[in-house]
Order: C-alpha cells, then structure tokens, then sequence
C-alpha cells in the first residue's frame, strides 16, 4: 500500500513483469533453436547436393562398367555414398542411382543414366 507521497512498484507489478520477461525470452529462444536446426538441415542438404553430383559427373566420366567406385573428398567429413548402377533395357544404357548418407541416415539420392558409346 502506498502512502501519498511514495513512488514506485508494489511487488505485484514487479512480477507480473517478470513473469512477461520470461515468456518473452521463452519465446524467442525457441525460435532461435528451431532457426539453428533449420540451418543445420539446409546446410546438410546444400552439402550432400554438391557431393552427389560430383560423384554422378565423376561416374559418367569413368568407362562403362557396372561397379563405379569414388573417394569422398575430406571436406565432406561424416558423408558416406552408395552407388547403384542398374542396366536398362539393353546393355548400352545403365541408370546410376548415388545415395548420399549423412551420419547413418540418408540425406538425398540422385539419378541419372549413362550411355555406353
């Protein structure tokens, strides 16, 4: 209770400002969290993108064969990749799959065909 000549906050004014203080920082943490996640997962895909089709230019490059093998380069620490070369309807036409793997889970596959000139 305040007599005439005080000035200043009575305790419930203090937190119920506290208490919006902490809902406010609640709430922008959390963005900050799912921000941070959403950056890490566009990176990863941004990554496994530039991975997978140097491996598929890599591929079309080598001779037709129907085991491809490719070094993943050190920059791309944590990456793994699965090439599958498919032969289509005849023996001149190959579909290459390449799956880029990303600390045990798939991150992103790419297909292409390759020609046997």
């Amino acid at each position: 209770m305040r007599t005439k000549g005080e000035k200043g906050f009575s305790l419930v004014e203090t937190l119920v400002a506290l208490a919006l203080l902490g809902l406010i920082s609640a709430s922008f943490l959390s963005s900050l969290a799912q921000t941070s996640t959403a950056r890490v997962t566009a990176d990863e895909r941004v990554s496994s993108k530039v991975l997978a089709e140097t491996i598929m230019e890599n591929v079309k490059k080598e001779s037709y064969s129907q085991e491809y093998e490719f070094t993943i380069p050190g920059e791309f620490e944590g990456y793994t990749a699965t090439i599958n070369a498919t032969n289509e309807r005849s023996a001149y036409i190959q579909e290459i799959t390449v799956t880029i793997h990303h600390r045990g889970k798939d991150v992103l596959t790419l297909e292409s065909y390759k020609v046997n000139r």
